[in-house]
């Protein structure tokens, strides 16, 4: 759609007129000192007559009042409004807090009739759901015996998701920091601005290391405003099979007294994934529990076009000047 940003300008069209009728008119010496002599013999000797005078005039001033305009229109600043466009509202601040520890890589998901191990479970799904999570920021938080950010806050869900599928166990240690990574992802928040802060953090097993109670973590989180729902993943053992059972005998049962507890402080919940279906939903009711901004803003493409007539009313002057020097 056309549109003119300054159209009150337009007032001045009629402007050259009203300097042509309301100036004062020459006086009898600037008008002898304007003409030239014998300018009437001149004339009739090289053929011109009063009627080619006349006309020649009247589109010098045509041409300039055309200008006039053209150089009128380029300062009310025309411009083309392309077609509205859906604005993304700013989304959440999310992080996800990944355990790496070594429990990890018990294989107790199904996964296309086979057997994988909680990370890669934790990977299929967690990686689904940050594609989806369009409009807030994502960043990445692995932890083990210390936690560590892989991915700041960032928009970019292509990259955290591939840092996720490129994680391993025992990359940040054996054991498991749950305090230590909910300190971190604090820290990490309490830099930005948006209110809209939570932290989703996957565990199977209970605190074993750091420098920071779970307990004493979820109440800085809580001072801050960050809202955490903590997951628990992993069957338990009654339900793993006898080779399985026998293969990770050692690994820990999840504490989920204390994922609640984290949970509760913070205004968020605990969930439990026995199994990829289980995980699944879950994240589903994350997306409703904290729903992606919805496309309620617009904004619509301007695209100058004062250059335009600015170059013709310069053109029409150029041409203006030329012939007026030719008939001097």
């Amino acid at each position: 759609m056309f549109n003119l940003a300054w159209p009150w300008l337009l007032v001045l069209l009629p402007l050259p007129w009203f300097v042509w009728r309301f100036s004062p008119a020459l006086t009898h010496s600037q008008q002898s000192a304007l003409q030239v002599p014998f300018l009437k013999t001149m004339e009739q000797a090289v053929g011109a007559s009063a009627v080619e005078k006349r006309g020649s005039r009247l589109l010098l001033i045509l041409l300039a009042y055309i200008a006039w305009c053209l150089l009128l229109v380029s300062a009310a600043r025309p411009q083309w409004l392309g077609e509205p466009v859906p604005q993304q509202r700013e989304g959440r601040d999310m992080m996800l807090a990944i355990d790496l520890s070594e429990s990890m890589l018990e294989e107790d998901f199904e996964l296309g009739n086979r057997l994988i191990n909680r990370l890669i479970a934790t990977k299929v799904v967690a990686g689904d759901f940050i594609e989806r999570r369009e409009g807030d920021r994502i960043g990445l938080i692995l932890f083990g015996e210390q936690a560590y950010l892989q991915a700041p806050l960032t928009h970019d869900r292509k990259t955290v998701k591939q840092l996720l599928d490129e994680a391993q166990v025992g990359l940040a240690g054996k054991t498991t920091a749950i305090g230590d990574a909910i300190g971190l992802a604090v820290k990490r928040f309490k830099e930005m601005k948006n209110e809209q802060r939570v932290l989703v953090l996957i565990t199977d097993g209970t605190n074993t290391a750091g420098a920071i109670e779970p307990d004493k973590a979820a109440e800085l989180a809580a001072a801050e405003g960050l809202k955490i729902y903590t997951i628990g993943i992993g069957r338990d053992r009654s339900q793993r099979s006898l080779i399985s059972q026998f293969l990770g005998g050692g690994t820990p049962q999840i504490d989920e007294a204390a994922l609640k507890n984290i949970a509760g402080k913070t205004g968020g919940q605990y969930f439990r994934a026995r199994d990829l279906d289980q995980l699944s939903e879950i994240y589903t009711l994350l997306n409703e529990l904290e729903p992606i901004g919805q496309d309620e803003d617009f904004y619509r493409p301007v695209i100058s076009l004062y250059q335009w007539p600015l170059l013709g009313g310069i053109f029409l002057l150029c041409i203006t000047a030329v012939w007026q020097q030719r008939r001097a």
